[in-house]
């Protein structure tokens, strides 16, 4: 890993000598990292050791547990987090046991040791000794880590009940320290619950922290005098620099028989900040033009169907008139002047080229459609003679939008056709009113020339 000036939590620790008016045997280290040049994921390594022995070894024994735990660490990748601290804290161990046997004075010296590993927002931890480790989550204080002392194994088997434990004379023994002969069994348990079993408090590890999660390390010269329901009120109640300056008071207050160390850690937030030089301008110049482009596709589509709606709607009648519009004739309403033709018998010779259809019964003949009222016809027998019909009176009209310009059929006697109704449906005033076209200009019809026979 590498290290980095500055950390991607919120850090607050502070060390106190206590009121006794001994050394400071205490000692602690915060590191920040990234994973590598090619992995920017954040990492901070909170370590508080607490030494023990006399003349000044104590101190040297924190203190070489904290630089050892540090550097592994730091040497390390980061792919096994749990494997790292246990390997740290071992040769800690070794290394404070190997300068114990070196120096006489410094014979028996050694440490406790709570470490956290916070990788981005995930807590991997490991403890030995006396040393704990708090979380405060949604305002409830949880101890994670388990003591490593006579009273604690009393408890679990029973010896003792926790309303015995204050004043005991075994109260400071400690069962697990660095500077062993034999290395330390560390313990990787995170304890959320009371009734977990070790599986489940070491399958902890990893843990996701929620934002304004508070992890608390401390030596015992703290929670010797201030008890968990107190630290919990604090934590909660006041920023993280006053919390730790109350408590650290608090404990002086009551005695300060010991060193108070204290490392608070905020948990980070889940939201990430923009990083500098971030083409925010680029951005949002992008999403305006995304936006625009997408109203006009819209207004696009909109405008299609609209084209076809309007298009598949039923298109207006020829002739058909509308309220409040005006009729234009298709022909004129005053017809052509009629004129009159004499035709001798002598003129009509019938053939098979007369335009004339063949009598039918009672002297009828077909008509076209549409029916007009029929004329009285007599079909001459003979050119001349006596007893020939008298001449056949034919009378032409103007033609009628639906026989259009068909030459007419010399039947007889012919009237202007009247239509009995019209052909044009009558329709109703729409809700919304189409936009018509005016009907074409007709050219006026054709003068009819009288007919000529061979």
């Amino acid at each position: 890993m590498i290290r980095v000036e500055k950390a991607h939590l919120t850090t607050i620790a502070q060390t106190h000598p206590g009121m006794s008016g001994k050394n400071n045997e205490d000692r602690f280290g915060v590191s920040a990292f990234r994973l590598s040049n090619k992995n920017p994921t954040p990492v901070v390594l909170a370590v508080l050791c607490d030494g023990v022995g006399g003349h000044r070894a104590g101190e040297v024994a924190a203190e070489l547990a904290v630089n050892t735990i540090s550097h592994v660490v730091a040497e390390s990748d980061g792919n096994n987090p749990i494997d790292t601290l246990q390997t740290a804290i071992v040769q800690a161990s070794q290394q404070i046991y190997q300068l114990a046997q070196q120096d006489g004075e410094r014979r028996g010296m050694g440490s406790t040791c709570v470490s956290a590993l916070i990788i981005k927002n995930r807590l991997y931890a490991a403890t030995v000794g006396d040393s704990r480790l708090y979380l405060l989550r949604n305002g409830v204080l949880r101890k994670l880590s388990t003591d490593h002392t006579w009273i604690q194994e009393a408890l679990e088997a029973g010896i003792l009940q926790p309303d015995q434990i204050e004043g005991h004379p075994n109260a400071h023994v400690i069962r697990r320290y660095l500077g062993s002969p034999q290395p330390p069994e560390v313990d990787i348990r995170l304890r959320l619950s009371d009734s977990e079993t070790n599986a489940e408090a070491i399958a902890n590890q990893g843990m996701v922290l929620k934002s304004g999660d508070k992890l608390m390390l401390c030596s015992d010269g703290l929670t010797d005098l201030v008890k968990d329901h107190e630290i919990q009120e604090i934590l909660k109640t006041q920023p993280m620099e006053t919390a730790v300056q109350t408590l650290i008071d608090l404990a002086n207050e009551r005695g300060g028989h010991d060193n108070i160390t204290i490392i608070l850690v905020q948990a980070p937030e889940m939201t990430l900040p923009i990083p500098a030089g971030f083409p925010i301008r680029r951005v949002a110049i992008g999403c305006a033009g995304g936006i625009l482009l997408a109203l006009l596709i819209g207004a696009a589509v909109w405008g299609i169907l609209w084209w076809q709606k309007q298009s598949i709607l039923p298109s207006p009648t020829p002739g058909a008139t509308l309220a409040g519009e005006t009729q234009i004739p298709l022909f004129p309403e005053t017809p052509p002047a009629p004129f009159t033709a004499t035709l001798s018998e002598a003129d009509v010779t019938p053939t098979s080229e007369s335009v004339l259809p063949e009598p039918l019964i009672n002297g009828a003949t077909l008509t076209p459609w549409p029916t007009n009222t029929p004329g009285t016809v007599t079909t001459p027998t003979a050119k001349s003679g006596a007893g020939a019909p008298p001449p056949v009176q034919l009378t032409t009209g103007a033609p009628t939008a639906t026989q259009g310009l068909t030459s007419p059929v010399l039947t007889g006697t012919l009237q202007s056709p009247q239509p009995t109704q019209s052909i044009f449906p009558t329709l109703q005033h729409p809700t919304q009113i189409p936009t018509l076209k005016p009907p074409p200009t007709l050219p006026p019809p054709p003068t009819l020339l009288p007919p000529s026979f061979p």
